[in-house]
């Protein structure tokens, strides 16, 4: 061997051993478990103050964010919108009431509000009692025509082609769109008998009797379901898979609302004939394929406009509850803003909206490639490095970062992390979003610890072992790497 390649060799040797020795003991403890033969594994935490790394391994390497995504997501929202946006949603009419009868239809427009009618709400349904009070108020005792919906500010590309046909149906899996109802979501309520036999429906909440249900289910003596829902975006089929408990006199799944705009439609329809209110013509939905009876010149008259909360409470929800269906809305809800090319769908614009305003921030964004805004798509990849940078500017730099700060929920206290570093001395110290899929489990946000404040982005991807498990560990390397001493709480 010549002096060349023996120098090179002795080169090669200290920086694998200075990286070694850079790199913390609870990361390399981590690594050498079964579960992370063939995982990834990445981190970085900075100190807020001083703008020094605290501690970064492969903090390069592009990773899956599952539900951290959110975290940008917000952040560009919050940035882009400001915290007292609200979403409109008005309700108007066209033609003339004469006797109380209205020669025309009734047009909800959306406006992209996926709050409307949302559980997370003090009051859920306090949009439908002030939509019959105004159409009452006009004087409109009987509608000679029909409820439309009109919900052509986004495409109709709910959910996003990147996602997988599993997630499809499902209430997590709720499309995002123009107009938005009661979460996306329905409870389908069962009732089970003994182990082996066919759960029968029994009903629903709202009402979406109108969908076909394929029922595949079982029942089991696990007291547990392992079940779900299947089926695609604005098509009337659903699919149920697996096995429910045996012996329950109700027990509920939850599914995504296939066609939001129309069943508002048809939801108000109802509402209207149970107030006394006929609707002569069935409830419609304009998509490019306008309704042959509806005018696009029809002059509509303005009955109310109902508003949603202020940004800064929906990014809270969004954090909080890692909710998809926000998260989603307000990519493309950013999105509208993208004037180059509007042949894009509203998820690629927002994608095009939020990448080019992280990179007239300085960032390098050639390793940001993402789907959609909720983190769903298992093709979505970002770095540590990004997430961190992020997260440093938001504390730092922004103009509303305390709420920004705010949105996170509470390790140990709130949210999605309610569980998590629970009892331990970082319980209400940490203020993290998690994200998690099948192979994949992140955290990204905020420590304080000793009047010293980090961002900190932890991923953890194709690991062997159960999610739980690799929630345990990180929660786990956490405490070490801040050196908190582990308490008889702490796991």
């Amino acid at each position: 061997m010549n002096a060349n390649k023996i120098l090179l060799l002795f080169c090669s040797v200290l920086i694998f051993v200075s990286v070694q020795a850079q790199t913390p003991q609870p990361v390399r403890q981590l690594l050498r478990m079964p579960m992370m033969e063939g995982a990834t594994f990445t981190l970085a935490v900075r100190d807020l103050d001083s703008d020094e790394w605290l501690y970064a391994f492969d903090e390069q390497i592009q990773v899956t964010p599952a539900s951290v995504l959110k975290t940008v997501t917000t952040a560009t929202a919050l940035e882009l919108l400001g915290s007292d946006y609200r979403y409109p949603t008005s309700l108007s009419y066209s033609g003339a009431i004469e006797n109380g009868v209205l020669e025309g239809n009734l047009y909800i427009t959306g406006s992209g509000d996926p709050s409307l009618g949302s559980s997370h709400l003090k009051n859920p349904n306090q949009f439908m009692q002030d939509w019959l009070q105004a159409i009452k108020a006009a004087g409109i005792r009987k509608i000679q025509g029909a409820v439309i919906a009109d919900a052509r500010i986004f495409d109709h590309e709910g959910t996003s082609l990147k996602w997988v046909q599993e997630d499809l149906g499902s209430y997590y899996g709720a499309g995002s769109y123009g107009l938005s109802v009661f979460d996306n979501l329905y409870k389908l309520y069962f009732q089970t008998a003994g182990p082996g036999s066919a759960p029968r429906i029994t009903g629903s909440e709202p009402d979406v009797s109108a969908l076909n249900f394929y029922n595949n289910l079982s029942t089991t003596v696990r007291s547990s379901d392992s079940a779900y829902i299947i089926g695609f975006p604005l098509s009337g089929d659903r699919y149920l898979y697996g096995t429910l408990p045996a012996n329950k006199s109700t027990y509920a799944l939850k599914g995504d609302i296939p066609d939001p705009p129309l069943f508002l439609a048809q939801y108000l329809t109802k509402q209207l004939q149970n107030a006394g209110i006929p609707v002569t013509d069935e409830a419609g939905s304009l998509r490019n394929d306008a309704l042959p009876a509806v005018s696009e010149t029809a002059m509509q008259t303005p009955l109310i406009t109902t508003y949603s909360p202020p940004l800064s409470e929906l990014i809270t929800i969004c954090n909080g509850v890692s909710h998809n269906l926000y998260a989603d809305a307000l990519l493309k809800t950013i999105g509208l803003n993208y004037k180059e090319n509007q042949s894009l769908s509203s998820f690629e614009r927002g994608v095009r909206v939020m990448q080019d305003w992280w990179k007239s921030k300085g960032f390098n964004v050639s390793s940001f490639k993402v789907y959609d805004g909720s983190g769903l798509a298992p093709a979505n990849k970002v770095t540590a490095s990004f997430i961190n940078d992020m997260l440093v500017y938001m504390a730092t730099e922004a103009a509303e970062r305390d709420i920004y700060i705010a949105s996170l929920p509470e390790a140990g206290v709130s949210g999605s992390v309610r569980n998590f570093l629970k009892g331990s001395s970082l319980q209400g110290q940490a203020f993290l979003k998690s994200g998690g899929m099948s192979g994949v489990r992140s955290y990204a946000g905020y420590i304080r610890q000793d009047d010293k404040t980090y961002a900190v982005a932890v991923f953890a991807t194709n690991y062997n072992a159960p999610m739980s498990q690799m929630t345990r560990q990180l929660e786990k390397l956490l405490l070490q790497l801040f050196q908190i001493p582990l308490g008889s709480s702490d796991r």
